[in-house]
Formats: C-alpha cells, structure tokens, sequence
C-alpha cells in the first residue's frame, strides 16, 4: 500500500494532478477539498494516498489530510459506495460537515449532493452512524512540508491520550488548545496531563 507520496506537483486538472516523486510522475484523483489547498505548479506538495488494485488498473487517490482519507476509506465500505462517489461527496463537504450530517440524520443535506439518491442516503445514515461515532476530526490541516511535521506531532499526542483513556474529542480540542506549533508530541501529551484533559 502506498500511503503517503512527497513531491513535485507538474499538473493539477480536476479530478487529477500529476506529482513527481524522484521523477516517477503519479497521477492522482484527488477530491475537490484537497485541490483548494494545492501550491503552485513546481512546488513541493505532501499528499495523503490510498491505492485500490483492480484486475485492468491501480487506483491512487490523494487527499491533503488524513481526515479526508480517513472519511474516503470509511465510505468505500458502504454498499453501493464506490471510489468516484466518495471523492463526489468529499468534493461537496469537508469530513467534519459530513459526520455533522450523518449525527444529526440530515438526509437532505445528503440527498442534495451529486449523485446520492434517497436510498444511498439512507443507507449512508444506517451503515456510518457506528463508523464515525469516535470521529476526532483530527488533521483537518492541508498538508505540506510545513504543516505535516506538525500534524504527525499533534496526531501523535491525541492517539497517546485516547489511548491513556480519554475520549478523542476531549484530547483533540486540548491538545489543539496548547501546541504552540513548536512543542513535541511528548511536551504536548505531558502539559495535557498537568493540566487537565477537558
């Protein structure tokens, strides 16, 4: 599996781009969310991957954060939901408006994006209810090579205080609450602990 690719971006025509990685060029369909927070052709560019292999093709896809990837992955396992429909709905909504959604049974919200008819909506509603009951949100940042250093840090720091006992959403909000951007995963889990998880 591939899963994650750093480069070059030598093209960006929706719903592909095109990175260089070590002159290998990828070419990678990415959902409209991520092409928002592209750079410039020629500059360096961090994407998150998922690869499906099929008997005619392999598949890359790309997203600038692991929430969307995350989201994209959890989607392929609702029946009837296939790669192109998942980069549809990501293209429409961030993975936070998503689970907002799908939390609160807006099944008109879902009705209304391309390509999602009732009964997939339902069926969105039933099936990704238990999936994304502990969603954190976490890394809803673009990635680049300045932001992903920072995201590791702080992803690393939330997993640490889930696993320690508290709930994602708690160690997300803290931990988001006191990284200055400089500080390690392990100063931000033990300032999190001194202070309170809340």
């Amino acid at each position: 599996m591939i899963g994650q690719l750093c480069g070059i971006l030598l093209e960006k025509q929706p719903p592909s781009l095109l990175l260089d990685v070590q002159g290998v060029a990828y070419e990678i369909d990415a959902p409209m969310g991520t092409f928002y927070h592209l750079p410039e052709i020629g500059q360096a560019l961090t994407l998150h991957t998922h690869l499906i292999i099929r008997e005619d093709a392999h598949h890359l896809y790309g997203f600038y954060s692991r929430a969307e990837r995350q989201l994209f992955r959890i989607l392929l396992k609702v029946n009837g939901v296939g790669p192109r429909l998942a980069l549809t709905i990501l293209s429409s909504m961030n993975p936070d408006e998503f689970v907002r959604c799908v939390n609160s049974n807006d099944i008109e919200a879902l009705v209304s994006l391309p390509g999602v008819g009732r009964k997939t909506a339902d069926r969105l509603l039933i099936e990704m209810r238990d999936r994304l009951k502990d969603w954190s949100g976490v890394a809803l940042h673009p990635v680049n090579a300045a932001t992903s250093t920072r995201n590791s840090r702080v992803d690393e720091a939330v997993a640490a205080l889930v696993a320690l006992g508290y709930k994602s959403q708690q160690a997300s909000r803290t931990v988001s609450r006191l990284d200055d951007g400089q500080a390690s995963s392990e100063a931000l889990i033990r300032q999190a602990l001194q202070e309170g998880v809340t």
